[in-house]
């Protein structure tokens, strides 16, 4: 396994109390069920053109000394699906689970801060509350957006 790959599984694998199902890069369903929710997707890149960060990975960097260890800077977005968004119920009807789930995803984060030493360094995680469109739907939840420095 490459060690950009494991450091995704590993991310999928994170146990995050609340939360339903965790779906690795090559599982992640193209539409989700109420019974689904709340759910954690990996995917590789940003989620949506109007996200609040735009910082990018860095692409492959390589340390200046030719004995030094190669490494490479990856954005990964984490996305957190809580429910979807309903006309007459507003975002206040889900703040209170999804600060809960917020905080249960970072207590299970600090447990594991380098992905079983998938990464060089510990994740840089940026916090995104807000609505998603995944398939066809927008959902209330949270983008986590990682920065990892993986070495190659």
């Amino acid at each position: 396994m490459t060690p950009f790959r494991a450091a995704l599984t590993n991310l999928s694998t994170l146990s995050v109390t609340g939360v339903t199902h965790n779906y690795d890069v090559d599982a992640v369903p193209d539409n989700l069920s109420r019974a689904q929710l709340p759910a954690l997707l990996v995917l590789p890149g940003e989620t949506q053109a109007d996200e609040l960060f735009r910082e990018r990975g860095k692409g492959f960097s390589a340390i200046a000394f030719s004995s030094g260890a190669r490494t490479v800077t990856y954005t990964v977005t984490h996305l957190l699906l809580v429910a979807p968004v309903e006309a007459g119920r507003g975002a206040r009807s889900h703040l209170p689970a999804l600060i809960d789930l917020i905080d249960a995803y970072f207590a299970a984060l600090g447990a594991n801060v380098t992905l079983s030493a998938a990464l060089l360094e510990p994740a840089r995680v940026k916090v995104e509350p807000g609505t998603f469109t995944h398939g066809d739907i927008t959902y209330h939840g949270c983008a986590f957006r990682h920065t990892w420095l993986v070495q190659v």
